[in-house]
């Protein structure tokens, strides 16, 4: 369905970005976060998935500053390589390319976000900074940052069998950000992703619907 395109940044540099436009009019646009992965064929189908649901979306391969192509495998190799890259790449950059991926898609309308793992702290960046009503799924790196006060609204998922994000951890979230939803599921980590053993189809599946009845509220009906 999508296409890769290149995506100009703020630091000059192009970076690869995967694009999936709806079949009709878009109800806006959607930046579609990765996990430490990279664009890879999940989050290529994540992407998918959102401009089924009737919104243009793209996933920026923030990789790109660092090496052209990364697409990790999920062994304890790829885990690796991943957390270096993103602890090379950090998150103000990240940030500035969700940024210009917003501003490639204006044309769709409202723009918002969804991340996932590393994504997910990056998409409540986004809300935080950007003004982009984002999704963060399971984003371990939060804390440090739910003391800013928000530009646009925020919705969490976490998974309960999450070891890296304990019940304490999602409680911050409800205590430091009351506005905004924070949900639970009977699942682990990574529960979304559709390709692994953390994988909770019906976890997923009330989340993906939570997730787009979301953005159909501030992106499509608040347009």
């Amino acid at each position: 369905m999508g296409q890769t395109i290149s995506l100009n940044t703020t630091r000059m540099q192009c970076i690869g970005a995967y694009l999936a436009q709806p079949a009709g009019k878009p109800k806006g646009g959607i930046v579609v976060i990765q996990e430490i992965f990279g664009v890879n064929e999940h989050m290529r189908r994540v992407t998918d998935g959102f401009a089924e649901a009737g919104y243009t979306a793209i996933a920026p391969c923030f990789f790109d500053h660092l090496e052209t192509g990364v697409e990790l495998g999920y062994d304890e190799a790829g885990y690796q390589r991943g957390r270096d890259l993103v602890t090379e790449l950090g998150l103000d950059r990240a940030v500035e390319d969700v940024a210009s991926a917003a501003e490639a898609i204006a044309s769709a309308g409202r723009i918002g976000t969804v991340g996932y793992c590393w994504g997910g702290t990056v998409a409540l960046l986004a809300a935080l900074r950007l003004g982009l009503p984002s999704v963060s799924y399971y984003g371990a790196r939060n804390v440090p940052f739910l003391g800013e006060t928000p530009k646009a609204p925020v919705m969490f998922h976490f998974g309960e069998k999450d070891k890296h994000i304990t019940p304490d951890v999602v409680e911050k979230h409800r205590q430091m950000l009351p506005q905004m939803d924070v949900y639970t599921y009977p699942a682990d980590h990574a529960f979304n992703r559709d390709v692994g053993p953390q994988y909770d189809e019906a976890s997923a599946r009330l989340a993906c619907q939570r997730t787009l009845a979301f953005f159909d509220k501030h992106l499509a009906q608040g347009a």
